[in-house]
C-alpha cells in the first residue's frame, strides 16, 4: 500500500481519481507549517502539493520513505530540488495542464494594456468620461515577442498569430524547426527585446534566467513597448522595471507574479502605468481540475509502473521502455556492485556498452542502474536512479555510453568497464533465456556466474591444489560453497575463481585464503 499525503487543496476530481485506485491510500491535511509537515511526512511515500506547501531541507530530511513529490501546476520554487534529488526523491509537475489558462491570461493582459481597460473602468466608476485620455492602440500587425518557447509560449504564439500579430521568440533550448512549425521567427534575446511591441515572458525561473530582463534589456526596448509577466517572479528586475516605467522609458507593464508575493510595499504599486493580478495564471475552474487530475494520474502511474511522467530530476522513460529495460537494469546493478568490489582504487570513468537485443532498449536506464550498483554503500544516502548521476559527478566518475546491434557470443550482452588509476576492469553480463542474469566474463576470463548472495573472487596461479586449499579454509570454518566457477586465460598461467558461499566470511578467513600459496588476490562481494 502506497501512502500519499495531500498538503494543499486539490480539485475533487483528482482526489476522487486517487480514491478509486487499488494499492493507494491518501490523507488530506492542508495548512501545515514546517514543523507540522515534518511531524507526519515520514509516514508517506508520496506528497502532492500546490504552491503553498514549502518543501524545505528540514521537511525533506524528515521524509524518510518519500519517493515522489508531485506539484499540481508548473512552478516548483517551493521545493528544494537539489536536495530532493540527492535524497533520491522524484519531483514532477504538470507543465501542460494549465498551459492554455496561463497563455490566455497573458493575452488578456496584452489586450488590457493596449486599451487601458483598468484605467477606463476606474474612470467610469468615478463618474468621468475621459475618452480622449484613454486612447488605445490596435494589436494587429504589432510585434509580439515571446521569451521562452515551451508549451505556454507556443500557445501564446498561436493566439498572437490569430490576432494577426507578428510573432518572434527567443529560446536557446528549442530547435529551429520548432519555431518554423509554429510560424514564429527565432531571434536573439537582444533582438527580441529591441523589436518588441509587447514582450511576454514564459520561461522557468532558474539561476540563468533570474533577472533575465534587467536594466540593459529594458534600455533596448521601445518607449512605446509593454511587458507582461505571467511566468515567475524574479525573471524581471523589479527595481529596473520601476525606474523604466516611472521615467517613461517603457509605456506599460502587467504583472501576475512578483519577486515577493504578495508584493506589499513594492514601489511598483505607486505607478499608474502598470496592471497587477494576484498570481491568477492557473486560476480557472478548468485548470484547477486539469492539474489536480493530471498530478493524480502521474503519481499513480509512478507507483504502479515506475514511469516518472514530467519528472524534473529524472530523464523521461516510458512505462513500456522501463518494462523492456527492467531485467537489463537489474543485471547492470549487479555488475556495478561487482565492479566496485573488484576495484582497488576509485573509479574515475565508467563505460556502458550494449550489444544485440540489449541495444534495442534505452541505454541510459541501464547505465544509471550500473552507477547505482557502483555507488551503493559508498555514500550515506541510499542511491537510486534519481540521484545516481549526481553522486557519480560528485565522486568524479565520468559516464560513457555506446550501443551496437552486433551480438558478441550472446543474443543480449551488456559490458561495464570501470577505469581506475591502476587498472581497468571489464565485466560482461547476459540474460539467459531473456530473464536469468549471468556474469559471463571478467576481463579476459570467461566465467558464468549467478550474480547473487556473497561471492569470493580470487586471482591465482593455475596450479593443482589451489581450489582444494581454498575449499578447505571455507569448509573448516563451516562455510558452505553453493557454487564455484573457475576460468583460465589462453596461456593458462593465471586463473580466476568465483565462489558463491552461504554467508559472508570474516576478514580473518579472507586472510587465510590470501596465505594459500600462489593466490594473488582475494575479494569478497555481497550482492
Amino acid at each position: 500500500m502506497k501512502k500519499i499525503l495531500i498538503s494543499d487543496k486539490l480539485a475533487e476530481a483528482g482526489i476522487n481519481y486517487l480514491n478509486e485506485q487499488t494499492g493507494i491510500q491518501i490523507h488530506i491535511e492542508t495548512g501545515l507549517d514546517e514543523d507540522g509537515l515534518c511531524a507526519i511526512i515520514g509516514d508517506y511515500d508520496g506528497l502532492l502539493i500546490r504552491s503553498d506547501t514549502q518543501v524545505t531541507p528540514k521537511v525533506l530530511h524528515a521524509a524518510t520513505r518519500l519517493k515522489l513529490i508531485g506539484r499540481a501546476g508548473i512552478g516548483v520554487d517551493n521545493v528544494d530540488i537539489p536536495l530532493a534529488t540527492e535524497l533520491g526523491i522524484i519531483i514532477m509537475n504538470t507543465p501542460d495542464a494549465n498551459a492554455t489558462t496561463t497563455a490566455e491570461l497573458a493575452i488578456a493582459h496584452l489586450m488590457s494594456l493596449s486599451r487601458h481597460l483598468p484605467k477606463a473602468d476606474r474612470s467610469v466608476r468615478a463618474g468621468k468620461w475621459e475618452r480622449s485620455k484613454l486612447m488605445g492602440s490596435e494589436v494587429s500587425h504589432k510585434t509580439l515577442a515571446i521569451l521562452g518557447f515551451g508549451t505556454i509560449g507556443r500557445i501564446a504564439s498561436q493566439r498572437g498569430l490569430g490576432l494577426r500579430m507578428n510573432v518572434i521568440a527567443y529560446d536557446p533550448f528549442v530547435a529551429p524547426e520548432i519555431f518554423a512549425d509554429y510560424g514564429v521567427e527565432s531571434v536573439s534575446l537582444d533582438e527580441l527585446v529591441s523589436r518588441a511591441d509587447y514582450l511576454t515572458l514564459h520561461c522557468p525561473l532558474i539561476e540563468k534566467t533570474r533577472n533575465v530582463i534587467g536594466a540593459p534589456q529594458l534600455a533596448m526596448m521601445k518607449k512605446t513597448a509593454m511587458i507582461i509577466n505571467c511566468a515567475r517572479g524574479g525573471l524581471i528586475d523589479e527595481t529596473a522595471l520601476h525606474d523604466a516605467l516611472k521615467e517613461g522609458r517603457l509605456a506599460g507593464a502587467a504583472l501576475d507574479v512578483y519577486e515577493n508575493e504578495p508584493p506589499a510595499g513594492s514601489p511598483l504599486l505607486e505607478l499608474d502605468n502598470i496592471v497587477f493580478t494576484p498570481h491568477l495564471g492557473a486560476s480557472t475552474a478548468e485548470a484547477q481540475v486539469a492539474v489536480s487530475v493530471e498530478i493524480a494520474r502521474q503519481a499513480v502511474t509512478f507507483f504502479k509502473t515506475g514511469e516518472a511522467v514530467n519528472a524534473l530530476n529524472l530523464p523521461r522513460v516510458s512505462a513500456e521502455e522501463l518494462k523492456k529495460s527492467y531485467e537489463f537494469m537489474n543485471l547492470a546493478t549487479m555488475l556495478g556492485k561487482i565492479l566496485a568490489g573488484l576495484a582497488t582504487q576509485p573509479i574515475t570513468k565508467m563505460e556502458m556498452a550494449t550489444f544485440g537485443k540489449a541495444a534495442e532498449v534505452a541505454v541510459r536506464p541501464i547505465s544509471v542502474s550500473a552507477l547505482v550498483g557502483v555507488l551503493s554503500g559508498q555514500v550515506a544516502t541510499p542511491v537510486n536512479r534519481v540521484n545516481a548521476e549526481n553522486f557519480a559527478k560528485r565522486q568524479g566518475i565520468a559516464l560513457v555510453e555506446s550501443v551496437s546491434e552486433k551480438s558478441e557470443d550472446y543474443v543480449s550482452l551488456i559490458k561495464v568497464t570501470g577505469h581506475c588509476a591502476d587498472q581497468s576492469i571489464t565485466l560482461s553480463g547476459a540474460l539467459l533465456g531473456g530473464r536469468q542474469p549471468r556474469l559471463v566474463c571478467i576481463n579476459h576470463f570467461d566465467i558464468e556466474v549467478v550474480p547473487e548472495g556473497t561471492l569470493i573472487v580470487t586471482r591465482h596461479d593455475d596450479k593443482p591444489g589451489v581450489i582444494s586449499a581454498i575449499s578447505s579454509v571455507l569448509g573448516n570454518a563451516g562455510i558452505n560453497i553453493t557454487r564455484m566457477q573457475v576460468s583460465t586465460v589462453d596461456d593458462k598461467i593465471q586463473a580466476m575463481a568465483v565462489i558463491s558461499v552461504s554467508a559472508p566470511i570474516t576478514e580473518a578467513l579472507l586472510e587465510q585464503i590470501r596465505q594459500v600459496p600462489v593466490v594473488k588476490h582475494v575479494t569478497q562481494i555481497t550482492l
